[in-house]
């Protein structure tokens, strides 16, 4: 069992050189990277010919679909923060109904300014 193990991972490492080594030797082949270069170019080629086309048939293309989810996912997530913000105002809003919080605040600000009002010089029991 061990040496089906020692001998499968020598196979497999032996394997993983030799593709390695014939990796790079097809990639310092320069009739091999041109025809990459090439295919690369005829793909490009090829993708800015189909935007032309879709445009003037006046469908989007790929790169328009992309933006456009770009974006609507930007859109999306700005309208979920004011969701979030709108419910934290709400949630604020009912907890100040709820304890009478702005009445009580009212009630002593007037309380505050009839004394000032009642210390004012010439203000005394009149006002």
């Amino acid at each position: 069992m061990t040496e089906d193990k020692g001998l499968r991972e020598r196979v497999t490492r032996q394997g993983e050189e030799t593709i390695g080594k014939l990796a790079q030797e097809l990639l310092e082949n320069p009739m091999v990277t041109r025809a990459l270069t090439a295919a690369f170019e005829t793909r490009e080629r090829a993708t800015r010919a189909q935007e032309v086309a879709m445009g003037a048939l006046n469908l989007p293309s790929a790169s328009d679909l992309e933006r456009l989810t770009r974006r609507l996912r930007g859109v999306s997530q700005r309208l979920e923060a004011l969701e979030d913000g709108l419910d934290r105002l709400e949630t604020r809003i009912d907890g100040l109904g709820q304890t009478g919080g702005v009445e009580r605040r009212l009630t002593a600000i007037e309380e505050t300014l009839a004394r000032i009002e009642a210390a004012l010089p010439g203000r005394g029991a009149e006002g």
